[in-house]
């Protein structure tokens, strides 16, 4: 790649091209099969069907805090890997199994991160300002991954670098890590989070009806 593009090129336009495939990619087929009359029959929450107008107003967010929010912060990529001497070519590139053992120590310290945040994010005193912007679709799909307010955007996304920061030592454990945590970012919003706002709508239920 050295040969037909500068590490600047690399580390700043790759990345985002990287990124942003692979992140439409992701969530695409998702968000496609809950206008699909045969797939809707899987869907858990069927009372609350997803609008087109949900999904423009959900792009327009995205693009935003990918653009405005992210790619300033994608393009240090090319800074640190110069300050800390991060390799970009084909012969120092780590084994496959040590690529993936960064990429868990990275999804680690994300995930550690991410809990602690996003419980304080949460608070009662701050959830209103903040937080609930993320929770503004009661019916959860893949493109919501992302949306968010820009100060969520920051705080969670801070998590994601770190383990970069103490682990990378060559600038492809980037993109291999960009691609594992947008699978389990968008595998969360669809599948979890669908699964626990019924399971925890049940739950409540029957605090009701005992209550009554």
């Amino acid at each position: 790649m050295l040969n037909n593009f500068t590490k600047f090129q690399i580390a700043t336009w790759g990345s985002l091209i990287v990124h942003e495939v692979l992140y439409f990619l992701f969530f695409l087929p998702g968000s496609l099969f809950q206008f699909i009359p045969f797939m809707k029959k899987y869907k858990i929450q069927k009372d609350r069907p997803e609008t087109w107008e949900n999904q423009w107003k959900c792009f327009k967010v995205l693009l935003f805090n990918h653009f405005c929010i992210q790619l300033p912060l994608i393009c240090g990529t090319y800074y640190f890997t110069e300050y800390f001497n991060i390799p970009y070519d084909w012969e120092r590139m780590p084994r496959w199994y040590m690529l993936l053992a960064r990429c868990f120590g990275c999804a680690v310290i994300e995930d550690t991160w991410h809990y602690f945040l996003n419980r304080l994010l949460h608070h009662k005193r701050i959830y209103k300002y903040i937080h609930k912007v993320h929770h503004e679709f009661q019916a959860p799909f893949g493109m919501e991954a992302e949306y968010a307010h820009p100060l969520e955007t920051l705080i969670l996304g801070n998590g994601f670098f770190i383990g970069i920061m103490l682990l990378c030592d060559h600038v492809i454990l980037l993109w291999a890590w960009v691609t594992i945590h947008l699978i389990e970012t968008i595998d969360v919003q669809i599948f979890r989070t669908d699964s626990q706002f019924t399971a925890y709508n049940e739950k409540m239920k029957k605090i009701e009806k005992k209550m009554q």
